[in-house]
């Protein structure tokens, strides 16, 4: 089974990186640069995994990871924030917001797969 990437970020050198980085890993990827167009792929998309950064555009990712759990259609996406923000209360508001897992940057890629697969028990 192909899992489904949506990375939203508007860092360019960052996007590359992480769809390099997922592509690589044979997962179908997706890329929103702001928070209004991660809601619309979301839905259309429909990705297994979200890699949402808080800092963006129009809508920052605590607002996108609230949308996405508010919507019974994106129930079972997985949703990984990454952010520069490291500090507990904003750790806690991602996690209590519905997040899955929260990566403080800079993050080492096998960090990160590590954390994308666990989000999989047994399928891997």
């Amino acid at each position: 089974m192909i899992r489904r990437v949506l990375i939203v970020d508007d860092e360019p050198n960052i996007v590359t990186s992480l769809e390099f980085l997922m592509r690589g890993c044979d997962y179908e990827v997706r890329v929103a640069p702001n928070g209004e167009e991660a809601l619309r792929l979301a839905e259309s998309f429909r990705p297994d995994v979200v890699l949402l950064d808080v800092m963006m555009p129009q809508r920052g990712g605590f607002e996108v990871c609230q949308k996405i759990r508010e919507n019974p259609v994106l129930g079972d996406v997985k949703i990984i924030m990454l952010t520069a923000r490291g500090r507990d209360a904003e750790r806690d508001r991602g996690l209590n917001l519905g997040a899955n897992a929260y990566v403080t940057k800079p993050f080492s890629t096998k960090e990160l797969m590590n954390t994308v697969r666990g989000l999989f028990p047994g399928s891997e």
